[in-house]
């Protein structure tokens, strides 16, 4: 697997090969990657970086200013962990093993033992889900996924050695992400096409198994969108809930059934002449929203400010595009 890794691992800008990976890059990096694409993540990783090279820097920030820059991101709540670890590592310095890792905002089991591994070169457990899947496969666990995942999580910790213990991680998430894929994996160029126990039956991309899918449930809401001389109004959503803290237009709640005009209207941020402008989609992870958009230039909000779309959730991006010719 490392000779695979030597030859085939991916190349990334939080990577370093042949030399100590920096704890701050790899931290930054993992945060990010949470329920996070690479290929999403790559651009916001150098522009933090430039704009933030070391902890002490992030730390220093205003809140806002660093929600902003990860606006479009989402998970946004992994930003406001994100600046709240940064406090305690400018002060406190960066922990020497994954259980202080673990104990900092927004570091999960498998971000510490990541940071463990590839920052501090330690033996530890590194399981995303790309290394469930590899692991699923391997052993042809029959136990489907959520209920394997302490199995996988077991049989992937039996694997892990002092040798190499980061470019080990690395190498079982790029196997996952680059040859074991979910469907139509390349069994024919996998170092591990001949103890794979999933592909002597036929057909490893049956696993792992899962179980069946609830269906996502759909909410309604309503966005109000205030412009005057190209700016827009814009609100603080608060700091608990989805897309807590961040910049936002004014919104009803978001519930199972669909706004009335009167009771859209009636949520109104200020009085004047309100005009339903169009509607969005947008899927978040446990649930749909439909989002009608109404608009006024006249209105007169009291709270909140002027601004522009830049630093706002992809969401309210869409609101803010909405009734715009294309």
């Amino acid at each position: 697997m490392l000779k695979w890794y030597d030859a085939n691992g991916r190349t990334m800008p939080w990577r370093v090969r042949g030399a100590a990976a920096d704890p701050y890059r790899v931290w930054l990096s993992e945060i990010m990657l949470q329920q996070t694409t690479v290929a999403a993540v790559a651009p916001y990783f150098e522009r933090f970086l430039a704009r933030w090279p070391d902890v002490k820097a992030l730390a220093a920030t205003p809140r806002e200013e660093l929600l902003g820059a990860w606006a479009g991101l989402g998970y946004y709540s992994r930003a406001r962990n994100l600046h709240a670890a940064a406090q305690v590592l400018a002060e406190q310095g960066l922990p020497a093993d994954e259980v202080g890792w673990r104990a900092l905002p927004g570091v999960g089991p498998y971000t510490a033992a990541a940071i463990a591994a590839i920052a501090l070169d330690q033996p530890a457990n590194v399981v995303d889900g790309n290394v469930e899947r590899v692991m699923a496969r391997l052993y042809a666990v029959e136990t489907p996924l959520p209920d394997a995942k302490v199995e996988l999580r077991d049989l992937a910790g039996k694997l892990v050695t002092a040798e190499r213990p980061g470019d080990w991680a690395q190498a079982l998430m790029d196997l996952g992400a680059t040859i074991c894929t979910p469907k139509s994996p390349k069994c024919s160029v996998c170092p591990w096409i001949k103890a794979c126990a999933a592909y002597a039956t036929g057909a490893p991309e049956t696993y792992p198994r899962r179980t069946a899918k609830a269906e996502r449930p759909r909410r309604h809401g309503v966005a109000f969108r205030i412009e005057r001389d190209g700016a827009l109004w814009l609100v603080r959503r608060p700091d608990k809930g989805l897309l807590g803290g961040m910049a936002a237009l004014p919104t009803t709640d978001w519930r199972a059934r669909k706004w009335t005009r009167a009771e859209a209207l009636a949520e109104a941020p200020g009085a004047g002449e309100w005009k339903k402008i169009g509607s969005v989609e947008h899927v978040f992870t446990h649930f749909a929203l439909s989002l009608d958009v109404y608009a006024s230039t006249d209105a007169r909000p009291n709270e909140g400010w002027w601004g522009d779309a830049s630093a706002l959730p992809t969401v309210f991006k869409k609101a803010a595009q909405a009734g715009r010719a294309t």
